[in-house]
């Protein structure tokens, strides 16, 4: 009998990327461009169609070690053996050790989630959408455009917690910090945290605007 901690470790084709950070739920869209990539893209075709993503720091030079699982929903060959896909991130995972490194990386992934939450957590998922919701405004007040948000913003916590980690704009040691969370609590406060300090920032901003005309 297989045990169900062997049965959540397994190969994986891995992809760093740079200062790209998936999160479960959420698509990412790639151009395949270099050889390795394209040989790994057209054995994943053939197989279960995923491989694992990793964040890149190009400063450091390190690869991270948790990323999230990618699964190709679409493709679409180009000239010269390019490819476009379209992927959505699934699960989660922590790389344990690299099977090898050529042509391209493959590592041994065990699967993480998120522990289950001892409280309910729909009251701090609600102060955190309130916080977006007062951000997208004040950033449409302030550039004088019509900023919405979409409207496939999860509802569950853990959902929507991954939702605005993955919408953080050029912070990726920041979405990476978020992604290694276990906990789905810490990473609503911590969003919370980081939501509440830019509408603070926006709100001086849009009333210094509103003074000077």
């Amino acid at each position: 009998m297989v045990s169900s901690t062997s049965m959540a470790v397994r190969e994986l084709p891995l992809f760093p990327l740079p200062d790209v950070v998936l999160f479960p739920g959420r698509p990412l869209p790639l151009h395949i461009f270099e050889f390795r990539y394209r040989m790994m893209m057209n054995t994943i075709l053939e197989s279960d169609r995923r491989f694992g993503v990793l964040m890149f720091d190009p400063v450091k030079g390190e690869i991270a070690s948790v990323g999230c699982c990618a699964e190709i929903s679409q493709f679409q060959r180009l000239p010269d053996d390019r490819m476009k896909v379209l992927t959505l991130g699934q699960q989660r995972f922590r790389l344990l050790d690299w099977v090898r490194e050529k042509p391209y990386r493959v590592g041994l992934v065990e699967w993480i989630e998120d522990e289950d939450p001892e409280t309910d957590l729909r009251p701090l998922a609600s102060d955190v959408e309130a916080l977006l919701k007062d951000v997208v405004k004040l950033s449409a007040k302030l550039t004088d455009q019509k900023i919405e948000l979409p409207d496939d913003v999860p509802d569950l916590p853990r959902e929507l917690s991954f939702w605005v980690a993955s919408n953080l704009y050029g912070v990726a040691s920041e979405q990476q910090s978020l992604l290694e969370m276990q906990d789905t609590q810490a990473r609503l406060e911590r969003e919370a945290e980081i939501l509440g300090s830019t509408r603070n920032h926006l709100a001086a901003r849009t009333a210094l605007k509103d003074a000077l005309n």
